[in-house]
């Protein structure tokens, strides 16, 4: 059996290291062959290079390549988004765990490409929704989400109409765990420390990933991104808080029909079920115990202390830039947070402030969406608490 090429971009971040995993288990069935990561991690990309013999590395800047260059001579080091592009059409299939709006480039170049993209990078897709879907349909080409919601959404509809827009299926429901501050009071928000924010209670994540979950903008993001992987209406996916974090979502048929996705949390799972497709790999994560009573709880999620999903669906609705404008203020405020330069409640308020400053285009090329994205940042960056 041929072995399947795997570029894995992103691969010193939290989804990069259990892919890592996954591919460790199964040496006959895939191969590394391209890698990428930031600045910071440049000693942990040279261990994996070496470890899976991978000849192939992007990296962001001219002085990261003459660094690993001279840790591996021989080896081919590309730069920057170019660079990442080319890394994106070099495999079977892609794997995009860029954190941001960095991602979009591997999302756009391995869809043009006709290659499988497991996506783990939302943001590109909500940003440029419009661009991907014209790339998508690429002869080849085919979009898997490594995301546990909306992958627990693509295998609920296994068995729904294959017609445009599900006209069987009534809507989708995405669970959220409800982050680290659920039931908590007004006033105690108030008071969110950096060290409360990074504790999600059950996932292990990266620092940006586990701030939007501890505001739920996370899950604002996710059902843009839903709406734009399943092409359906955003006023047909809904959200609903579940703690356990078993369901990991569920899709609600015409006829009342309920069929939802349960496992134990454990992005190992999506991600094999991504590189795997159509066949599931044999190694159980994620297996529940039924013999083991537990209980599942669904709550529906407190808008009034977490305004960020209705902010989220107001960016849907306005449509053009502005899940773009929403997703690039997300990013300057959580990393104003992460930097000590604001407190929790005001990455929230900044993104408000700054989409209710949107100004409207209609995305139709990558130039249009470049600017939008910048000028959404200089608004942000501007909007900041002083």
């Amino acid at each position: 059996m041929s072995r399947t090429s795997v570029a894995l971009l992103g691969a010193t971040g939290s989804i990069g290291t259990q892919t890592l995993e996954v591919l460790r288990r199964e040496p006959e069935r895939f191969e590394l062959t391209s890698i990428a990561g930031g600045s910071g991690n440049l000693e942990r990309l040279i261990e994996i290079a070496k470890e899976f013999g991978v000849n192939r590395i992007g990296v962001p800047t001219n002085a990261c390549r003459d660094l690993v260059m001279t840790a591996m001579p021989g080896v081919s080091v590309l730069v920057g988004d170019e660079g990442l592009s080319e890394l994106a059409s070099s495999a079977d299939t892609v794997v995009n765990a860029v954190v941001g709006f960095a991602g979009l480039p591997v999302t756009l170049s391995a869809l043009e490409a006709g290659k499988r993209l497991a996506l783990a990078n939302k943001e590109s897709l909500i940003a440029a929704a419009p661009l991907v879907e014209r790339v998508r349909h690429t002869p080849g080409a085919e979009l898997l989400p490594i995301d546990s919601e909306h992958c627990a959404i693509h295998q609920a509809l296994a068995g729904a109409s294959k017609a445009e827009g599900f006209p069987d299926v009534r809507r989708l429901v995405l669970t959220a765990s409800g982050g680290p501050f659920r039931g908590w009071a007004s006033e105690a928000l108030d008071q969110v420390t950096k060290a409360q924010a990074l504790a999600h209670p059950t996932w292990a994540m990266g620092p940006k990933i586990t701030i939007d979950s501890s505001t739920l903008m996370n899950k604002g993001l996710e059902v843009l991104e839903a709406a734009a992987l399943f092409g359906i209406e955003v006023d047909r996916v809904d959200v609903v808080v579940h703690p356990q974090s078993i369901v990991h979502s569920m899709v609600e048929y015409v006829d009342g029909s309920v069929i939802a996705q349960l496992s134990k949390p454990d992005m190992r799972l999506p991600i094999a079920y991504c590189l795997g497709m159509p066949e599931r790999l044999d190694h159980s994560w994620g297996a529940m115990d039924f013999q083991t009573p537990f209980s599942l709880e669904f709550l529906p999620p407190d808008t009034q202390n977490f305004p960020a999903l209705t902010i989220a669906y107001e960016a849907a609705r306005l449509g053009g830039a502005a899940p773009a404008w929403l997703s690039a203020a997300n990013e300057v405020a959580v990393a104003a947070f992460l930097n000590d330069q604001i407190s929790w409640r005001q990455i929230v308020e900044t993104v408000a402030e700054t989409l209710a400053l949107y100004e409207p285009v209609t995305l139709t090329s990558l130039t249009e969406l470049l600017a939008a994205d910048k000028r959404a940042r200089e608004v942000a960056t501007a909007n900041l608490p002083r």
